[in-house]
């Protein structure tokens, strides 16, 4: 949690060395090597134990782009028959609340963090659809474990002004970046025909 509480702002850059990046379409997120950007830059706003559900619950973070919307953990399959689910920046709803609340668990110099649902925040690799996706899913045990380690940089607050970088989703077939071929594979979420296990029963299927 002191990763976050000593900051206004950070920067997350995931196991692949590619930043969380919000896009220009207020919906989506991704993975840029383009740290740069201001779209790279969250701001933190921490939970207090009073905002969790009943109160006396884990330290939590809020996570706000630099569009004014906030990072959010969906109950929407990434791909229909794996375990990843989307993740998305979204208009903070109250009543929704826990979804855009992320718990933090350390990991050595690194966090891993954790949804509503017990998932934890993944950068993936490898090919299509995973090419620098970002979900939240269950780490299959292993190697693979790293995939949801983030590094978190402190940073000044995002700026006002547009930055002129080119979306990556905008001309994805011509990145460089894209077709990288020196990006460690991320493997697919296993199989599961399971539901996300509910924290709370009303509205969890809007989102």
């Amino acid at each position: 949690m002191e990763f976050f509480t000593k900051a206004k702002a950070v920067k997350l850059r995931s196991h692949l060395d590619k930043y969380l990046v919000a896009d220009r379409d207020l919906e989506k997120v991704h993975q840029s090597r383009k740290g740069d950007t201001r779209r790279a830059k969250w701001i933190v706003e921490v939970v207090n134990d009073d905002d969790i559900n009943g109160g006396g619950g884990s330290h939590r973070v809020r996570l706000k782009s630099c569009h004014g919307r906030y990072l959010a953990a969906t109950e929407t399959p990434f791909l229909l028959g794996m375990t990843g689910n989307r993740v998305v920046q979204a208009e903070f709803d109250n009543s929704l609340s826990w979804k855009f609340e992320w718990e933090p668990v350390r990991d050595g110099f690194q966090v891993r963090l954790r949804s509503w649902c017990g998932k934890f925040l993944r950068g993936n690799g490898a090919t299509l659809p995973w090419r620098n996706t970002v979900t939240h899913d269950d780490p299959v045990a292993g190697i693979s474990s790293g995939w949801v380690l983030w590094d978190v940089e402190a940073v000044e607050l995002p700026e006002e002004e547009e930055d002129d970088e080119v979306d990556e989703y905008a001309s994805l077939a011509f990145s460089d970046e894209f077709f990288a071929p020196s990006d460690p594979p991320s493997p697919m979420s296993v199989f599961s025909l399971k539901s996300p296990p509910v924290r709370q029963a009303s509205k969890l299927g809007q989102m």
